[in-house]
């Protein structure tokens, strides 16, 4: 198995940046597409981004894309979504999680793997 524990996220004002990490451990990340979803009150979890297990080829939802990039850096078994031009809608829990299955995996379902999330918020 591998666990999972995001970081990095915190209040921010709108227009600004934050960067999420969500370090590994119990397996190498190398073995996982990786992909960050969100989810705010009262609304279904939403994909945000996915990378496959190479790091070769990414996917972002609509909302994010031009201000949002996944990245992972598997010699340090993290992977990260560093978020810019932040909007007041990107309010929301940020949750990390690993997939075994093929690669640019865009539902939550595809996901074996989740953290416990990092809350980000954007003010005004």
């Amino acid at each position: 198995q591998v666990q999972l524990v995001e970081s990095g996220g915190g209040l921010v004002q709108a227009g600004g940046s934050l960067r999420l990490s969500c370090a590994a451990s119990g397996r190498t990340i190398s073995n996982y597409g990786m992909g960050w979803f969100r989810q705010a009150p009262g609304k279904e979890r939403e994909f945000v981004a996915t990378i496959a297990w190479s790091g070769g080829s990414t996917a972002y939802a609509d909302s994010v894309k031009g201000r949002f990039t996944i990245s992972r850096d598997n010699a340090k078994n993290t992977v990260y979504l560093q978020m810019n031009s932040l909007k007041l809608e990107d309010t929301a829990l940020y949750y990390c999680a690993a997939h075994t299955g093929p690669y640019m995996q865009r539902q939550a379902i595809s996901y074996g793997y989740w953290g416990q999330g990092t809350q980000v918020t954007v003010s005004a």
